[in-house]
């Protein structure tokens, strides 16, 4: 089965080559420029966190920065908002909260 194909936004360059990063210990990769958000998405990972009251599924919502529900922790950074931040090569992320961990 062929690819779909994706137009990406400005400041995204795939043809400058992938980065790898994990996500929970799992290898994902991104392009250049893209989003933590946008890397996980196309990787199929969808679940950020939970909600205290009732353990309701939660990950991306607003894709503009303003919810705080695409939230992740990046070792050596902090909680940031995977909308709005730029995957590194080599950065290992998790979920924010450690909710949904295994």
């Amino acid at each position: 089965m062929s690819q779909p194909r994706m137009r990406f936004i400005e400041g995204v360059k795939p043809q400058e080559g992938c980065v790898h990063f994990t996500f929970e210990g799992k290898p994902c990769t991104g392009y250049v420029g893209e989003t933590i958000a946008s890397a996980l998405m196309r990787a199929g990972i969808l679940l950020l966190r939970r909600t205290r009251n009732g353990h309701q599924a939660r990950g991306y919502y607003c894709g503009m920065g303003i919810c705080w529900e695409c939230a992740v922790y990046i070792e050596g950074i902090g909680v940031v908002r995977s909308c709005t931040h730029s995957i590194g090569d080599g950065k290992a992320v998790s979920f924010a909260d450690g909710c949904c961990s295994k």
